[in-house]
C-alpha cells in the first residue's frame, strides 16, 4: 500500500503516517523540481496538519558507483532540506471557519508562508509551497495483492478495484528552483522525507523513500528465515535513510531476501538467483532507500525506477526517474520483482487514481466529496 499504515506506530497515530513521496521535474516550469509528501490516509475534507510535528524533505547529490548486478549509488554528504511546520488552526477576523497557516523553511534560509488549502499556495525566495487536503493519488488493488500473498500464487483480476478510490490525504507540495539544490541541477539527487517531533529532543517518527519497501518487502514475517517473530517497520522508520545503522541491517537484509525471493517465484521461474549467502540481487540496492531523480532531464511519466533498472542493465538512463504522481508503481514493481521485466506483463488491473493528477501547480487533484466510500469501510466489504 505504498506507505499507508506502514507499521504499528502509523496505525496507532495516523497523523504521522506518511502515505507517499513523489519527486519530478516540473511539467509547468523548466529548471524546477517538485517534491510531494502525502500524509494521513483517508482524511475528511476538514482535516488539518499537526502543529506538534515537522514535515521534512531531504535531498543529497548521488553518483552511480557501480552498474550491472552490483549496481550501487555513492551518496554525497552535502544536504539540502526544507522543513514544513504549521500553526494550530484558528478562526480569524470573526469567521467561524477554521484557518491554518504553514511555513516551509529551506536549509539555505529561504522560506515561504502560505494558508492551508489555498490552491495558489505561497511563493518567495525561489520556493513555492502548497499544503492541504487532496485526492489520494495512489492506486492499488489491495485485496488482490493480499490474496496473492496468502495463496502463494498470482490472484490478480482485470479490471481490478482501486482500494483507495474516493480517499483523500493531506498533501505538502514544494517546488524549488533546481539551481538552488546540491549540484546545481547537474547531478542525480536522492530524496527522502521524514516526520519528526517539533521540539527537542528531535525524534524521527516516520520516514519514506521508495514506495512499498515497508509494506511490500518488510512487513511479511513468514518469508523471513531469520526473524519470523520481529516487526521491523518501526525500527526501520527510525533509521537515517542515508546512514543505516549496523545494529539491524542484517535483519532488514534477511527480510528483504526472503520476501523478494517469494515474489520472484510467483511465475514458477527464477529471474533473480540468490548468491551463495542467500542474498537477493536487489536487496542492497533497495536498502539504499531513497527516490532517485535526474533534474537535468525533462518531466516524463512512467519513469519511476527507470534509473535503477538502467544501472542493473549496465546502460545509461533515459528519463528523469523520480516518481511522478500518475505512475503505476504497483505494476512496475510486480513486473520488476516477479519476472525482472522480461516476461508477459503483470498487472493488478488498476491503472489510475480516483482522479489523475494534473500538470499544473499544485498538481494533485482536489479532494473527493464526503460521500466517497472510505478505505476502512471498503476493506470490511
Amino acid at each position: 500500500m505504498s506507505d499507508h499504515f506502514s507499521g504499528p506506530r502509523a496505525l496507532a497515530w495516523p497523523a504521522l503516517d506518511i502515505t507517499d513521496l513523489y519527486v519530478f521535474p516540473s511539467p509547468e516550469q523548466s529548471a524546477h523540481l517538485v517534491l510531494v509528501m502525502d500524509v494521513c490516509p483517508s482524511v475528511g475534507q476538514s482535516a488539518f496538519f499537526s502543529d506538534a510535528l515537522t514535515y521534512r524533505f531531504r535531498l543529497r547529490p548521488i553518483t552511480i558507483a557501480a552498474t550491472g548486478p552490483a549496481a550501487a549509488f555513492g551518496v554525497g554528504e552535502r544536504e539540502w532540506t526544507v522543513e514544513c511546520t504549521f500553526e494550530a488552526p484558528d478562526a480569524r477576523a470573526g469567521s467561524a471557519a477554521l484557518t491554518q497557516r504553514g511555513r516551509c523553511t529551506a536549509s539555505t534560509g529561504d522560506a515561504v508562508s502560505f494558508v492551508v488549502n489555498d490552491e495558489q499556495g505561497g511563493r518567495a525566495n525561489g520556493l513555492r509551497a502548497f499544503a492541504g487536503v487532496r485526492s489520494d493519488p495512489f492506486f492499488i488493488d489491495l485485496r488482490a495483492l493480499r490474496d496473492t500473498v496468502t495463496t502463494r500464487q498470482l490472484a490478480l483480476a482485470d479490471p481490478g478495484t482501486n482500494s483507495l478510490g474516493g480517499d483523500n490525504v493531506l498533501s505538502i507540495v514544494v517546488e524549488v528552483e533546481s539551481a538552488r539544490l546540491p549540484g546545481a541541477g547537474d547531478t542525480l539527487l536522492a530524496l527522502v522525507c521524514e516526520i519528526r517531533t517539533s521540539s527537542q529532543p528531535y525524534v524521527v517518527l516516520e520516514r519514506l523513500g521508495r514506495p512499498e519497501v515497508k509494506n511490500f518487502m518488510l512487513s511479511r514475517k513468514d518469508f523471513d528465515t531469520v526473524n519470523r517473530d520481529m516487526e521491523l517497520r518501526d525500527l526501520y522508520n527510525n533509521e537515517d535513510a542515508f546512514h543505516l545503522a549496523q545494529d539491524y541491517l542484517g535483519a532488514y537484509r534477511a527480510r528483504l531476501n526472503g520476501t523478494l525471493a517469494f515474489f520472484d517465484g510467483l511465475d514458477a521461474k527464477t529471474d533473480w538467483p540468490l548468491d551463495a549467502r542467500g542474498t537477493h540481487p536487489l536487496s542492497e540496492l533497495l536498502l539504499a532507500d531513497f527516490l532517485v531523480v535526474d533534474p537535468s532531464k525533462p518531466f516524463a511519466e512512467q519513469s519511476t525506477f527507470e534509473i535503477e533498472q538502467a544501472m542493473l542493465a549496465g546502460r545509461t538512463h533515459a528519463t528523469c526517474g523520480g516518481r511522478p504522481l500518475n505512475d503505476d508503481v504497483i505494476d512496475k514493481l510486480l513486473n520488476w520483482l516477479i519476472n525482472g521485466g522480461n516476461g508477459p506483463p503483470i498487472r493488478d488491473g488498476v491503472d489510475q487514481a480516483t482522479v489523475r493528477a494534473s500538470n499544473t501547480f499544485p498538481y494533485l487533484a482536489p479532494p473527493n466529496p464526503p460521500e466517497a466510500t472510505a478505505y476502512q469501510q471498503r476493506l470490511g466489504q
